[in-house]
């Protein structure tokens, strides 16, 4: 039985307006299966028994494959480029049909088509599957609920125990899981896209021959330094201990696992509330999903009961991963804030009304005061900045959020919430 997706109320919206889809985003994240539900016709190129009379209709006369039941979903279309040409002349020629044609495919294939498709053919990222979207998230808070109605909040229990949320960072928000009961073969899901990753798909993206351990080492020092400010330099050096890379090739191994969506850095946040100098703008470093990284470093559930410090930073990348998926329903967006005098917040959550919550990720409630220190100060360094910029104020922020593994959710005297993330849902 289908899962319903947060993504599909965005589909659904885009279809309103467009004439198809073109659905992105990382091997396994459950593309052709949501695009697959809302079509009447499937065509799949890669149907060992219709693939060779598929694409040789699709490479002489594409428009043929157009006249069947719609929506018409072609799922892996980059094996038959032409395809899209066609949708894109069918949408000049009907610009009323929308909704009628949806594009899916595998992301380790980057085909240059002749036609954008610009204001025919949408774009609708897709990520992993939320803790909400597994049902281990109770859902008790709503972001968005949270910004417009913040005095509404009456606390909240997290349903998700300590182990239980350990696992889930393990296993990742891979739709594959759900077809079994099984704990440990879960696991597996996500070491076989790390594998398949390094092994297949860093050459399949460019059609460049690529040395698997040179992306392995990479996404293991990509794990070492997840959600830190680890700046290039740092990563290649290390890769560059263990294999001899040059830096061209560094770079474009970095490049090519961006295009698989497999990395996912995260930008900084640059008010003028401090000199230029002083604020760091690097990227910080992030993968699609936390289990990417378990994967890499070779560990499971058992070995975070002696690493605490490698969990948190674990955790603020599931945040991240769930906060992406949560804020993507009403076009949010999310970056980061730290300075060199050491204030920072790990995520600022931004909504297209100008509104933006300041947030700190921590895992045990021992660090809540920390956290909420850090976001009360940032909120203070606006307002002085404020009574000396009266021509240019910043807007304060809409929200002070500490998210945290533990159990219980409340609204502090400071004013800052603190709230389980097994209790958030877009």
């Amino acid at each position: 039985m289908y899962k319903s997706r947060i993504v599909d109320k965005i589909i659904d919206k885009k279809l309103k307006i467009f004439n198809a889809i073109n659905i992105i985003g990382p091997k396994g994240c459950g593309k052709t299966t949501t695009a697959a539900i809302k079509c009447k016709t499937i065509v799949k190129f890669q149907d060992e028994d219709e693939r060779d009379n598929l694409l040789l209709i699709a490479n002489t006369m594409p428009s043929k494959l157009l006249k069947q039941e719609k929506p018409i979903l072609f799922d892996e279309w980059q094996d038959a480029p032409k395809i899209r040409g066609a949708i894109r002349t069918d949408c000049d020629n009907n610009p009323n049909d929308v909704g009628s044609y949806f594009l899916t495919g595998s992301s380790s294939k980057d085909i240059n088509t002749p036609h954008t498709g610009t204001m025919r053919i949408a774009t609708c990222r897709m990520n992993p599957m939320s803790l909400y979207e597994t049902e281990e998230s109770n859902g008790e808070v709503s972001i968005k609920n949270l910004f417009d109605n913040p005095s509404k909040f009456n606390g909240c229990i997290s349903n998700l125990s300590f182990d239980d949320l350990v696992y889930a960072i393990c296993r990742g928000g891979w739709p594959r899981c759900l077809v079994t009961d099984d704990k440990e073969a879960k696991l597996l899901v996500a070491k076989e896209l790390y594998e398949q990753t390094y092994n297949v798909d860093i050459s399949n993206i460019d059609n460049k021959k690529k040395n698997p351990n040179f992306a392995m080492t990479i996404l293991q020092s990509y794990s070492r330094n997840l959600c830190t400010l680890a700046e290039n330099k740092t990563i290649y050096k290390d890769v560059k201990a263990n294999c001899n890379m040059s830096e061209p090739t560094f770079y474009d191994y970095i490049q090519a696992l961006e295009k698989l969506f497999i990395i996912e850095d995260i930008e900084a946040w640059c008010p003028s509330i401090r000199s230029k100098s002083a604020i760091r703008t690097g990227k910080k470093r992030n993968f699609v999903d936390p289990s990417i990284a378990v994967a890499a470093l070779g560990v499971g559930p058992k070995y975070f009961d002696q690493d605490f410090k490698t969990l948190g930073f674990l955790f603020e990348s599931l945040c991240i991963r769930d906060l992406k998926i949560y804020s993507s329903a009403f076009d949010g967006k999310i970056s980061y804030y730290h300075d060199r005098y050491g204030l920072e917040a790990d995520a600022v959550l931004h909504l297209n009304d100008g509104r933006y919550a300041l947030i700190e990720f921590k895992l045990g409630e021992h660090e809540v005061d920390q956290g909420a220190r850090h976001l009360c100060e940032i909120e203070e360094l606006i307002k002085r900045y404020n009574a000396k910029e009266i021509q240019c104020p910043l807007r304060l922020p809409d929200l002070k959020l500490v998210i945290t593994g533990t159990k219980y959710g409340y609204r502090r005297d400071d004013g800052v919430f603190v709230i389980p993330i097994g209790c958030l849902k877009d």
